[in-house]
């Protein structure tokens, strides 16, 4: 009765207890204001619960496009940035889907869901692309997806590499989850490369990762064959509201961007040797300590393949990294 192919998923690995740190997710540590709340709930109390939204989401997409200056057609948005990738592993013409391991799972799944070929090209030691060997695996892709920041490595990837894959004119889909925190993006070569879609999320920087928003920025034909097989009315009101009221307010995000950064080079640093550079909101660490973190009370992520032994950590509020360097100092001997 259930298909082969779905028994061979391993389901997400669920945690569930009176932990006292959660640092497995890369979510803000920062809940919106009671101010902002109330601006999200005020403009919903003028809205009528049993209609369905804008079937293509068009008032966050104004707002989006708004900001960024570029046309509303050049956006999309999805019930999370995972929708968006639920879709695009399946829009465009060729025999697979290229992705860079270690990276971001999501691609993989989507593609093993729909039955779609996996090719993958590892990163380089240092954790960056290689532009030319993924050019030449890409010859007859579908879509070749990129992290930059990558997760869960946290580097930036360099621009000269993702403009090599760019230049074989395959579908480019440049996830740029962590660009807050890096201060870098692409998405303006969407105007000089027609084939670049540029996926951006409310879940991290801007502390909407409890409401599912997610975007993407491309060129108009993209963006509309992607709304011509898009479920309709995929991204409620709340959803849609809270995007809108937040891009009134990116100073707050800045300065929680900031903190975070902050916070982020302050834990790096105690930790010495044993992280990587980030230019996320989390940190890769050399520690093989997942249960003894748990033993704890404090979740983090626990890696596999090339990884295992590695474990991701999200920067949380202050006393959270606290407990977790404390942690730290007693599982290795300081």
């Amino acid at each position: 009765m259930i298909r082969e192919l779905v028994k061979s998923f391993q389901p997400y690995r669920v945690v569930e207890g009176n932990y006292r740190v959660w640092l497995d997710k890369n979510e803000s540590p920062y809940d919106l204001p009671d101010w902002v709340k109330e601006e999200i709930f005020d403009e919903l109390r003028e809205m009528s619960f049993n209609r369905y939204p804008h079937i293509t989401s068009m008032p966050a997409r104004e707002a989006i496009a708004d900001f960024y200056g570029v046309s509303p057609k050049n956006v999309a948005v999805g019930n999370g940035s995972d929708e968006l990738i639920s879709y695009l592993v399946r829009l465009f013409d060729g025999n697979y889907i290229v992705t860079t391991p270690p990276t971001f799972g999501m691609y993989g799944f989507y593609a093993k869901l729909n039955e779609i070929p996996l090719v993958e090209v590892p990163l380089r030691e240092d954790f960056t692309i290689d532009g030319r060997a993924i050019a030449e695996k890409s010859k007859n892709a579908r879509a070749v997806f990129i992290a930059s920041p990558n997760n869960p490595t946290g580097n930036l990837q360099p621009e000269e590499e993702i403009v090599e894959v760019l230049e074989t004119g395959k579908p480019v889909v440049l996830d740029e989850a962590y660009a807050e925190f890096s201060g870098r993006s692409l998405w303006k070569l969407i105007d000089e490369y027609e084939n670049l879609i540029i996926l951006r999320t409310f879940s991290k920087a801007f502390g909407l990762a409890g409401v599912r928003a997610g975007y993407m920025l491309a060129g108009e034909e993209i963006v509309d064959a992607l709304y011509r097989i898009k479920s309709p009315f995929s991204v409620g009101i709340m959803t849609m509201t809270s995007m809108v009221v937040m891009l009134r307010h990116t100073d707050l995000v800045e300065k929680r961007v900031r903190k975070i950064i902050e916070e982020r080079e302050r834990v790096r640093k105690k930790l010495g040797d044993l992280a990587y550079p980030s230019d996320a909101n989390f940190l890769l660490v050399k520690l093989n300590a997942y249960e003894e973190l748990l033993r704890r009370g404090i979740v983090v992520r626990k890696l596999s393949g090339r990884l295992e032994g590695h474990i991701r950590v999200t920067i949380g509020r202050r006393w959270e990294n606290e407990a977790f360097l404390r942690a730290v100092g007693e599982i290795t001997g300081g």
